[in-house]
């Protein structure tokens, strides 16, 4: 039994033995790890500059940038909007009063009407309380640009213009001036009342001696259309007629810078005939005035209205 005993005590040493050892290994080779591993090491932020794109600003804009892209990709932007009524454009005709609307409903859309039609219902189709003007708009195939297709031109309207025109001369003959209906007359007087600013008058008349006097309100008188011009016929010596012909109803025109004539050729008070006739006297001068360089239609169209009201359309060959 003692040698039984014995036998197994020698056996069991090597197996405790090789089981140390091989703990001491294991413990070795995970110390050994442990020191060989390297430690990762924090980045440091990099610095922020003071201006840039490393700038605080820049930076904020940049995420800023990135977070409405990314929104954008995934549809969120457009759920968060809400939702908008669309509504349907109104013409202008639909954007206009209702007065305006009952007129305008008695000129046939699209249609040209000739020159006795487009007269009587330019005096029916007036909405206003006051007395309207009769208007008429020539749009002239020519190119104001040169000289010689510039046109401008005066008359004196048949049945006149329908208005209390207020007249100053400028004249060393007062007297006479007056005598054929001029509100004002005279030298010292007419200048002393544009020195203060009194612009209260439609048509200055002056003579070519006096003229010079009138330089220094050029500025104040050219934009007004006040100042006397040779060829509207407010710079004359027979001042008597050029009063007589502005109270007769004398008017002037000259196209624009796109080649369109407008004139006002009467009131809405006027008869049929009388306006007609006024409207006449304007197109006959306007063809006498045709310059030679232009070719082709010297007519491009033609309309008539009154003051705040609906357009007609003149059909040209009741003009040509």
């Amino acid at each position: 039994m003692a040698t039984a005993k014995k036998t197994t005590k020698k056996s069991e040493e090597p197996a405790v033995v090789t089981a140390i050892a091989d703990a001491q290994d294991t413990s070795v080779i995970a110390s050994d790890t442990i020191v060989e591993t390297p430690v990762e090491e924090e980045k440091a932020p990099k610095p922020i500059a003071k201006a840039g794109k490393r700038s605080a600003k820049a930076l904020e804009e940049s995420a800023e940038k990135t977070a409405k892209e990314e929104r954008k990709e995934s549809g969120e932007d457009e759920a968060e909007k809400p939702r908008q009524h669309s509504n349907p454009t109104r013409s202008r005709l639909e954007r206009r009063g209702k007065l305006f609307r009952e007129k305008a409903a008695l000129v046939e859309v699209g249609k040209k009407y000739n020159l006795e039609e487009a007269v009587e219902l330019a005096r029916t189709t007036s909405h206003v309380k006051f007395d309207a003007t009769v208007e008429m708009h020539i749009n002239l195939g020519v190119d104001p640009r040169h000289a010689d297709q510039n046109i401008r031109d005066n008359l004196v309207l048949p049945a006149g213009t329908g208005k209390n025109v207020r007249i100053v001369v400028l004249t060393d003959d007062p007297a006479a001036a007056t005598a054929a209906g001029a509100e004002l007359a005279g030298n010292e007087e007419v200048l002393a009342r544009l020195e203060k600013g009194d612009m209260n008058f439609d048509i200055l008349i002056a003579t070519p001696a006096l003229m010079p006097k009138l330089g220094k309100y050029a500025r104040v008188l050219g934009p007004r259309g006040l100042m006397p011009n040779p060829k509207s016929g407010t710079v004359t010596n027979d001042v008597n007629r050029a009063v007589a012909e502005a109270k007769a109803g004398r008017v002037e025109y000259r196209v624009d810078t796109t080649g369109i004539v407008h004139l006002g050729v009467g009131k809405v008070s006027f008869t049929g005939p009388d306006l007609l006739l006024n409207v006449q006297a304007v197109l006959t001068s306007v063809k006498a005035n045709k310059p030679a360089s232009v070719k082709g239609n010297y007519f491009k169209a033609a309309y008539i209205t009154t003051s705040m009201g609906p357009s007609i359309a003149v059909d040209l060959t009741s003009i040509n």
